[in-house]
């Protein structure tokens, strides 16, 4: 075979790095977004955060004029619903600096010149202090519990089978191990005995939060009881029906519970009505860690008869070129120190360009979801509308991959509270009129059932199903058991109880 020449015409999509950036911003939530962005800050010289007065991501006049296909980005404008119109309200923040003279007197004190960590907390008078989300830190229910154990006057071996009890407790407060196995761990040269591991057992169970230590529900809500005035009504029979028929009352078995506790029926209930206010999980009422937050990306508000939707200038990264070592870049240098700064200013502004990018498609889709889901934000769950990821990448000229990645861990804050983008999507059921329901908007009806319900005879599965089809909506027995458990909603036999 000779060698030939032929001409072939195809397409290729290339991912190049400034791509790869692009799609990695798009994806990231606003807590990554601004570790990453803090990690081009310090990586890359030519950025630097912008100060609250200047124009976001805007690069600065001498870094356009070194290259005049600079891009000039601004964060989008506010989108209103109604008629497109720019909305822009900006808030001025004045800025101070402390200047320190050159020559200080002798007798200056340290205090006098520096602000130090103490004089820089706010007073306790200021309503925006918080002194225990700034200097607490998360208690742990082992922690509370040695706290306490520290206040008794207890011999060095009681102390150390007090440890070791306290280490079998769980999250929840229950004792997991049994003294027979807490009794096996201990040092043997102690020469403990079981009975001695029950009296330490019983010292921890009055230890706050009450019903701590307990081997089971029934030890624990029966130390609950313990803890109650003895003029406490139906006192008596609340810690017989917990330590002998807490089955029964657990598979709400009211008829056989009645035969064998002897009780009435308004007895009864207000036996129910004194073990519903004990907690099961005593463990739970201490803090076990750091509380988490959610930072919106998306701030949805009605003005008037209009949606406005607009990004969070607080989650929103502020970066800029900084304009001093743009100017210092020289277009026809060629030395490793001028490469250096043009390499670097090139980042600089393809990453300026990506963040832009992720805020204008954010900004497309947060606009689409709002329009088609408008039924959600005026009257609740029950007018929430069918919606898909190929419903938004048609509407904004995207790929559903795309719509994908945006709406991964980015949030919505909307007058009905804070939701992540893709809560507004649910897939559809047909109604009996060749219209479409959305899969929210039932598990929405389905709970709106189940709380107008009747207590002693409450609605089966089978019964939701057919008061949805009454409303024209057909849903199977199956979708409607799937939506309750969605909603941890007990079946109709575990939400029966006496009225």
């Amino acid at each position: 075979m000779k060698p030939t020449l032929v001409l072939k015409m195809g397409q290729q999509l290339t991912m190049t790095p400034q791509l790869q950036q692009a799609i990695r911003l798009l994806q990231l939530s606003s807590l990554d977004l601004q570790q990453e962005v803090q990690e081009a800050l310090e990586a890359n010289p030519m950025l630097e955060l912008a100060d609250d007065g200047d124009d976001d991501f805007s690069p600065s006049a001498s870094d356009t004029a070194g290259n005049d296909d600079a891009p000039a980005t601004a964060l989008p404008e506010p989108v209103e619903l109604e008629a497109i119109d720019q909305h822009s309200h900006g808030e001025e923040e004045g800025n101070w600096n402390e200047q320190i003279p050159n020559e200080l007197p002798v007798d200056t004190q340290w205090e006098d010149i520096y602000q130090t960590s103490a004089s820089s907390l706010p007073s306790s008078d200021d309503e925006d202090w918080d002194f225990t989300a700034r200097t607490g830190t998360g208690e742990t229910l082992q922690s509370h519990l040695e706290w306490q154990l520290n206040l008794l006057p207890l011999s060095d071996t009681d102390y150390q089978i007090a440890i070791a009890l306290i280490d079998g407790i769980n999250a929840d407060g229950y004792l997991e191990e049994s003294l027979e196995d807490i009794l096996t761990s201990l040092d043997p040269a102690l020469e403990v005995e079981l009975d001695e591991v029950e009296m330490v057992l019983h010292r921890i169970q009055q230890f706050e939060p009450t019903g701590v230590g307990a081997r089971n529900l029934s030890e624990c809500l029966h130390l609950q009881l313990q803890q109650l005035p003895d003029t406490t009504p139906m006192l008596e029979q609340a810690k017989r029906v917990v330590r002998d028929h807490l089955e029964l009352l657990g598979s709400r078995d009211f008829a056989q519970l009645m035969r064998r506790s002897r009780l009435k029926e308004d007895q009864l209930r207000e036996v129910v009505e004194l073990i519903q206010t004990l907690n099961p999980r005593p463990g739970g009422e201490i803090a076990s860690g750091e509380a988490e937050y959610v930072i919106p990306d998306v701030i949805v508000r009605r003005d008037q008869n209009r949606w406005i939707v607009e990004l969070n200038q607080e989650a929103a990264p502020k970066v800029r070129v900084n304009s001093q070592y743009a100017s210092m870049v020289k277009r026809a240098d060629s030395s490793n120190d001028n490469t250096y700064l043009r390499n670097h200013l090139q980042e600089a502004r393809w990453f300026i360009k990506s963040l832009q990018s992720r805020n204008e498609t954010l900004m497309k889709v947060a606009t689409q979801i709002v329009e088609h889901q408008r039924g959600f934000l005026e009257h609740g769950e029950e007018a929430m509308k069918p919606l898909v990821l190929h419903d938004i990448a048609e509407a904004v000229g995207m790929h559903e991959s795309t719509i994908s990645r945006v709406t991964t861990q980015k949030f919505m804050h909307t007058p009905r509270g804070i939701f992540e983008l893709k809560y507004f999507f649910s897939s559809h059921v047909s109604t009996s009129e060749g219209g479409e329901f959305s899969s929210t908007a039932i598990r929405a009806l389905i709970k709106k059932l189940v709380a107008a319900e009747n207590p002693k005879k409450p609605l089966s599965d089978s019964k939701i199903a057919g008061l949805l089809e009454e409303q024209g909506i057909h849903v199977a027995r199956r979708t409607i058991a799937k939506y309750r458990e969605s909603l941890n909603i007990a079946p109709s036999s575990e939400r029966k109880r006496l009225v």
